[in-house]
């Protein structure tokens, strides 16, 4: 079963990765068991497995998923959300107060109001309707401080890193909270800040560098460097 690119390679539209008999994933189609890449993506190959990772690409809601939104709308017993995404997603009052309220007793835009940014979580999604969202749960709600970073969502990934790998870094070298968003929103919030910026400027280069080998021991250097300068 021939492979005809090597792992971490990027790929163009119509590229041949392999032919014979794999999982696919992504971007790729199957055509005569030849493997073809749909769109301009890293490829990854385990276990029998081929995987094209979209290089751009808008946010795709999927149950589960935590976001960050972006209030821009107030209604009468719901917000609309924008979640970088080619849906607008809906708050409704229920998935915002722990207890039964009557919404036409509240004043929604003094909760949330247009501009807010607010940590959710994807309940409900299906091609029919928008994507419903909670802040009902622990670690989620209203964004009062830090840093918002904006990224492509297929990169949310690399920042995260193999096990949290490259969260850990941003962390421990810094002393911040990361929050992403896997809509590519990522809020960084720490007591300076001046390692608020450090970390906004690693996530860009992260982004920036995602197809690149030796990523993790760059963005270590950066940070160092960094935290020398700001000295």
């Amino acid at each position: 079963m021939p492979i005809y690119v090597s792992n971490r390679q990027i790929v163009v539209p119509g590229d041949v990765i392999a032919e014979g008999k794999y999982e696919a994933e992504g971007s790729v189609y199957v055509e005569n068991k030849k493997y073809i890449a749909t769109s301009i993506g890293l490829v990854e190959l385990e276990r029998g497995r081929i995987r094209v990772v979209p290089l751009k690409g808008k946010y795709i809601p999927s149950v589960g998923d935590v976001v960050i939104g972006k209030i821009v709308d107030v209604g009468t017993t719901s917000w609309s959300v924008d979640i970088n995404s080619p849906y607008t997603a809906i708050l409704q009052v229920s998935e915002v107060f722990s207890r039964p309220t009557d919404a036409l007793k509240v004043n929604l835009a003094q909760v949330l109001n247009v501009g807010d940014l607010a940590v959710a979580k994807v309940i409900a999604f299906d091609l029919t309707r928008d994507p419903l969202l909670t802040i009902k749960e622990s670690r989620l709600g209203k964004v009062t401080k830090g840093t918002l970073v904006e990224i492509t969502p297929t990169k949310v990934p690399r920042v995260i890193g193999k096990k949290g790998s490259m969260l850990k870094i941003l962390k421990d070298y810094l002393n911040v909270e990361v929050v992403v968003g896997k809509n590519g929103r990522i809020l960084v919030i720490g007591e300076e800040g001046e390692r608020e910026a450090i970390a906004a400027l690693a996530i860009k280069k992260i982004e920036r560098e995602a197809h690149v080998s030796g990523l993790t021991e760059r963005i270590k250097r950066f940070i160092e460097q960094s935290l020398r300068e700001a000295r």
